[in-house]
C-alpha cells in the first residue's frame, strides 16, 4: 500500500519507505510506525511508547539522549535491534545421507533393511556410492531473513569510545613422516579401488615395507634402519612402547623428517565488548535508560517456558539475539565495520559509575556504566565480503 511522499528529497524519501517498511513487524500504530521511521534515517525524535510489551520492554525505540530534534544531525550512533531466535526447520539438521537403507516388502511385511553395494547401483547412484546431501542454512542467514525476523525493539545510543574489531583463524602444526605417508598413501588407494578390506591391505602394505623397499638414493644401511623404523611401528601396533624414531636414530644417528607444517584448522568466532555511559537529565531519560538496562537483561535470559506442548522446567528456550549496526547520520555508517548476528553473552551495570552512590530524588543512579559483551553466532567468510552484504566501508 502506497503510503505517499513524506519528504521531497527522492533519495531521502526512499530510505524513509524502506525504514518504516522495516518497522512492520512491530506492535506499533502507524502514527508510532512513522516517529520510529523518521528516527531511523535521523530525521525527527521518535515519540515513545508508554506500553509495556509482551516481552518486558517498555519502548520499542529506546533512544538515548533522548532530546534530539528533526533538524539535529544524529552523529555516529550504535543501534541495537533485538530479533527473536528462530530454530532451525524440523526437516533435520541440514545433511542426509542416500543409500544407507532401503525399504523392502509390503503392507504389514514392511519393514526397512541396510542397503547393498548392488541396491545403490540398481538406484543410480555413482559407483554404487552413498551420496551426501546438503541443505544447510546458517543461522545468521536463517534469522535475517525478513520472512522469519520477528523485531522486539531497537535501542540506539552514542557510539562507544572504543571501537574496534578482531578477525582470527585457527592454524595449527601438523607432522607427518615419509613412512605414514606412504601407509596413507596405501590406505587411500585402496579406498579408491574397493577392493578388500581397507586395514587389512594397510597390514599388507607395511609388510611388504618390512619384507624389502628401494628408495633411490639412500644406502643399504639407511634402508636397514627404515625397515627397523618399520618394525617399531608394527610392535607399537601389537602394544609395545617402541620409538620408531629412537629406532632409526639409534642406528644411523639421523631421524625420520617429520615434515612440519602450518595447516589450517578452524574459524572463530567474533567478540565485541561495549562500554556505555549513563547521565540522566530528567525524569524522561531515567525512564529510557531503565528501559535499556531492563530490555537487555530480559532479552539475553534464557525462556523457560515458552515451548508449545512442553512442561516448563524440562527445556529452556534459546534468548533472543541482536543485529548490530554502527550508523552516521541514521545511515549504515560509511567506514566501520559491519557485524553478523550477536548473541549477548555478558552484562555488567555499575550504579556507582561516579565513584560512591548517589542517586536523584526518584532514586536514579546520576552515573551508571553498562558493559555488554556481544558475540556472532556464525563465523566471517570470505565470501561475505564478496555479495554485497558487507557494505562500502572495511566490512565485516
Amino acid at each position: 500500500m502506497a503510503l505517499g511522499t513524506w519528504l521531497p528529497d527522492p533519495e531521502a524519501n526512499n530510505q524513509l519507505q524502506k525504514a518504516y517498511a522495516s518497522t512492520a513487524g512491530l506492535d506499533m500504530s502507524d502514527s508510532d510506525r512513522r516517529n520510529a521511521a523518521h528516527k531511523l534515517v535521523g530525521n525527527s525524535k521518535f515519540t515513545k511508547q508508554s506500553k509495556r510489551s509482551k516481552d518486558g520492554a517498555k519502548d520499542k525505540y529506546l533512544s538515548y539522549p533522548v532530546a534530539r530534534t528533526s533538524d539535529e544531525k544524529t552523529g555516529d550512533t550504535l543501534r541495537i535491534k533485538c530479533v527473536e531466535y528462530v530454530p532451525p526447520p524440523e526437516s533435520g539438521f541440514g545433511v542426509g545421507v542416500k543409500g544407507v537403507f532401503k525399504e523392502t516388502g509390503s503392507g504389514d511385511k514392511k519393514k526397512v533393511v541396510a542397503a547393498t553395494k548392488e541396491d545403490r547401483l540398481a538406484a543410480g547412484m555413482e559407483n554404487g556410492q552413498m551420496q551426501l546431501t546438503t541443505d544447510f542454512t546458517d543461522a545468521n542467514s536463517r534469522i535475517s531473513d525478513p520472512q522469519n525476523t520477528k523485531t522486539k525493539y531497537y535501542i540506539e545510543l552514542p557510539i562507544p569510545q572504543e571501537v574496534n574489531d578482531s578477525n582470527s583463524v585457527t592454524w595449527g602444526e601438523d607432522r607427518m613422516n615419509a613412512i605414514e605417508l606412504a601407509t596413507l598413501s596405501i590406505a587411500q588407494r585402496a579406498m579408491e579401488t574397493g577392493v578388500g578390506d581397507v586395514g587389512t591391505l594397510a597390514q599388507a602394505g607395511i609388510q611388504a615395507f618390512n619384507e624389502g623397499v628401494n628408495i633411490p638414493g639412500l644406502n643399504s644401511e639407511t634402508q636397514s634402519s627404515l625397515r627397523a623404523a618399520i618394525s617399531g611401528y608394527a610392535l607399537n601396533a601389537l602394544g609395545s612402547q617402541v620409538s620408531s624414531k629412537s629406532v632409526i636414530s639409534r642406528s644411523t644417528g639421523q631421524i625420520l623428517n617429520n615434515n612440519l607444517e602450518l595447516l589450517f584448522s578452524g574459524v572463530n568466532l567474533r567478540s565485541f565488548p561495549f562500554t556505555f555511559t549513563f547521565s540522566p537529565r530528567n525524569p524522561k531519560e531515567s525512564d529510557v535508560v531503565k528501559a535499556i538496562i531492563r530490555s537487555l537483561k530480559m532479552s539475553m535470559a534464557a525462556k523457560a517456558g515458552e515451548f508449545n506442548g512442553s512442561a516448563q522446567g524440562i527445556f529452556l528456550k534459546s534468548p533472543d539475539l541482536f543485529q548490530l549496526d554502527y550508523l552516521k547520520d541514521g545511515k549504515n555508517h560509511p567506514f566501520l565495520n559491519r557485524f553478523k548476528l550477536c548473541a549477548l553473552t555478558g552484562m555488567s551495570v555499575n550504579y556507582t559509575n561516579a565513584g560512591t552512590y548517589a542517586s536523584y530524588s526518584d532514586g536514579t543512579p546520576v552515573n551508571i556504566r553498562m558493559n555488554c559483551t556481544f558475540k556472532e553466532i556464525n563465523p566471517i567468510y570470505h565470501e561475505d565480503y564478496i555479495e554485497g552484504v558487507s557494505g562500502d566501508g572495511v566490512g565485516f
